[in-house]
């Protein structure tokens, strides 16, 4: 169930994200202290958000260098899929 919600996350980030919030709600939980963080990432940066809450489960925190590593991966996929569909949209015109 893992693998799959993860090969959701780089197709469906968003359905990736709430997936793994009604079925794991301590993951989310535990990452974020309260509701809006979570909410905010789900609109803006699912990938990021993802990423963050995994790089929190990691020994160390989500600030040593693995954590940070994810965290930037996930931020970098973010903006390519945000930079991917306005490059597209220019084009088109």
């Amino acid at each position: 169930m893992c693998c799959l919600i993860s090969l959701l996350g780089m197709v469906f980030p968003r359905l990736a994200l709430v997936l793994v919030w009604l079925l794991y709600p301590t993951f989310i939980n535990n990452a974020y202290p309260s509701i809006i963080v979570p909410i905010l990432g789900l609109l803006f940066l699912p990938l990021t958000t993802l990423a963050y809450a995994f790089a929190c489960t990691l020994e160390g925190g989500p600030w040593n260098g693995g954590g940070i590593i994810i965290i930037i991966i996930g931020l970098l996929f973010d903006l390519g899929c945000l930079g991917g569909g306005a490059s597209k949209r220019s084009k088109a015109k």
